[in-house]
């Protein structure tokens, strides 16, 4: 049977009515995040499988600039959830009163060290990411350069203008350096160890990834950087070692929270539930060695077995209540050899 203009208007304007009812029925929920866009995308899809009714309007930085957004904004809240950012910038948040308490449905699971010890908790960990050395062979080789085994050998005068390192103004990777190096060290140690650095490093970056990458193409022939990282441009090829130095690695928790005064509370607490369950530890565990639910990451190469053993001891409270303090001394010492915003 043919139809008429206005049966067609008619069935048009009622298949559009469905879309807005379907459009409307969706809920959008705001997320910042300092996950890699690569690791992402995998887990928006993941998620939008189990949940088709939510859409996640995704905000991405690095921990730092993320942090410091949220405080901003702490007035006029615009997140409804964190998922991955380090703990150091979320511990500043928590202080502030800006995280709600929320126990997800498999907090139990979720190793004790890895998440906030308050009942409910205001954070939980996803993953652990740790640091390491880049270090590009080939471009080593060219220039003579010897591999080193700790990061003391980094003041090496041989290493001048060879190193890139992340800004920990801005990358969490960078501050987990930088506490990392406290709890080894010490705090006045670790200042003399960084103004020796200061003399081999060419340029700071905002991005934890960046200094890996560019030791992985050659720009540079050694980046201080995360394991992560290291280890996806290694299994890409790239002609780099993974470093793991033998003083101790600084270290990190990627953590997911609720804000405090989101409009979304279910459907917040439905990613919230969601991104703590073992199918989603089973995605992290194919990028990182440590998941906050034990025993799901499966070893990963070019990893160490003794990795977790390898992580420095750190109180991440301490760590966060520092870093306005830490940080301010960082930039009036080495912001000058910060990359361009």
């Amino acid at each position: 049977m043919k139809l008429g203009k206005k049966q067609l208007l008619s069935l048009a304007l009622l298949a559009s009515l469905g879309l807005t009812n379907a459009n409307a029925a969706k809920e959008t929920l705001t997320v910042y995040t300092a996950f890699e866009v690569d690791q992402l995308k995998e887990y928006q899809r993941a998620f939008n499988k189990a949940h088709p009714d939510i859409d996640l309007r995704i905000v991405r930085d690095s921990t730092g600039v993320i942090a410091a957004k949220l405080l901003a904004e702490k007035d006029n809240p615009q997140a409804d959830v964190v998922w991955g950012v380090a703990i150091t910038g979320l511990g500043v948040l928590n202080a502030e009163g800006l995280l709600k308490p929320y126990a997800p449905s498999n907090i139990a699971k979720i190793d004790s060290k890895f998440k906030d010890q308050q009942t409910p908790p205001r954070w939980w960990g996803l993953d652990v990411t740790g640091a390491v050395i880049c270090f590009n062979t080939e471009e080593a080789a060219k220039k003579n350069l010897p591999e080193p085994k700790t990061w003391k050998d980094l003041l090496n005068p041989i290493y001048k203008d060879q190193i890139v390192m992340p800004n920990p103004s801005s990358s969490g990777t960078g501050y987990l350096n930088v506490i990392g190096w406290m709890s080894m060290f010490g705090e006045n140690e670790t200042w003399e160890y960084m103004d020796g650095l200061h003399q081999n490093v060419s340029q700071y970056t905002h991005s934890g990834s960046k200094p890996c990458n560019m030791a992985a193409t050659g720009e540079y022939p050694i980046g201080i950087s995360f394991e992560y990282r290291g280890h996806s441009n290694k299994k890409r090829g790239a002609p780099i070692n993974l470093i793991f130095p033998e003083e101790g690695l600084g270290w990190d928790v990627e953590a997911f929270a609720i804000m405090e005064g989101t409009d979304n509370l279910e459907a917040a607490q439905k990613l919230a539930d969601w991104a703590s369950s073992t199918e989603a530890m089973k995605l992290y565990a194919k990028n990182f060695a440590i998941t906050g639910e034990p025993n799901v990451a499966p070893r990963l190469e070019n990893i160490p077995d003794d990795y977790e053993a390898r992580l420095v001891a750190i109180d991440f409270d301490q760590a966060a209540l520092d870093r306005g303090k830490i940080l301010e001394k960082w930039n009036s010492r080495y912001a000058n050899k910060s990359e361009a915003k």
